[in-house]
């Protein structure tokens, strides 16, 4: 079972979310795809750390054999070579690695290299498997790791897997969203909130994922999520108060549901209702 949480921008409790759900059902797997700003591991604090590195495959020149016909620099969409004083020169921060350019050069003058993007991380804590990825700083995408981190999963298919995913809708999103039994969109109560909530909402339902909301930082009164979810009748998975003791707690990097007996019994209901609308969602004509 793959449970995504996701968001259309960061800060509205996505990782708390996840790292909840991931740690009151006991054994399970918690995998960071937020690779530009991972930090769930802040609140597992793993143990037993691995590190792999993550590196993608880029055009490498053999310069004696480059007779400069820039058949290669002409197929590249996304201007990754360059012919320059006679010389054929790779931008490797921009090659999208397709190998394109190896295929239509007539001379064989390219071949690939390895080059490092970024690194998979993977530790226990208690119960819980912890991976995740960290994309290097300047890279133009992180799919590569994202790819890589969701394939870890076949030694514990056995266990829940709960996807930490990026913010927003990118690519990098819908990557780690594509093969998910259930999307979980959070949502903060603003205006502005479903502005962000209604970007994912469009996601999910164009990549035919099952999807709930969980509604966060909710107050009395009026709330414009909610409103927005009763309208496009999407079902409210549950709510998350916005409480002081709630914040400081994630602020410290402490999970609250192994905090406070209520927050435990708040995720315990929400797991719940999870796992029956991904039943509900796996049976046919359902």
């Amino acid at each position: 079972m793959r449970i995504a949480v996701l968001s259309g921008k960061g800060g509205t409790g996505k990782t708390l979310v996840t790292v909840n759900l991931a740690a009151v059902s006991q054994e399970s797997v918690y995998m960071d795809c937020d690779v530009e700003e991972p930090n769930g591991h802040l609140f597992f604090k793993p143990e037993g750390v691995l590190v792999e590195e993550v590196s993608v495959k880029v055009p490498e020149v053999k310069d004696e054999l480059c007779n400069g016909c820039r058949k290669c620099v002409d197929f590249c969409n996304f201007n990754a070579l360059a012919y320059v004083q006679n010389k054929l020169i790779v931008f490797d921060e921009v090659c999208h690695s397709c190998g394109g350019c190896i295929l239509v050069c007539p001379e064989k003058a390219l071949t690939e290299k390895e080059r490092a993007i970024g690194q998979i991380q993977k530790g226990v804590s208690d119960q819980v498997s912890i991976y995740t990825g960290i994309l290097n700083t300047g890279e133009a995408s992180g799919v590569p790791i994202v790819k890589r981190l969701l394939a870890e999963e076949s030694p514990e298919i056995t266990k829940p897997i709960f996807i930490d995913c990026p913010p927003g809708s990118a690519c990098i999103t819908m990557e780690s969203i594509k093969d998910a039994d259930y999307c979980i969109l959070v949502a903060e109560p603003t205006l502005f909130g479903v502005h962000n909530l209604n970007m994912v909402y469009e996601l999910v339902r164009l990549l035919d994922r099952p999807f709930g909301v969980v509604l966060n930082k909710c107050l009395d009164g009026e709330n414009p999520a909610e409103k927005f979810c009763l309208e496009k009748n999407i079902k409210i998975l549950g709510r998350i108060p916005f409480e002081n003791e709630l914040g400081i707690l994630n602020s410290d990097a402490e999970i609250v549901a192994n905090k406070n007996s209520r927050y435990r019994e708040m995720f315990d209901s929400l797991l719940s209702t999870v796992i029956k609308e991904v039943s509900y969602a796996a049976t046919p004509d359902s």
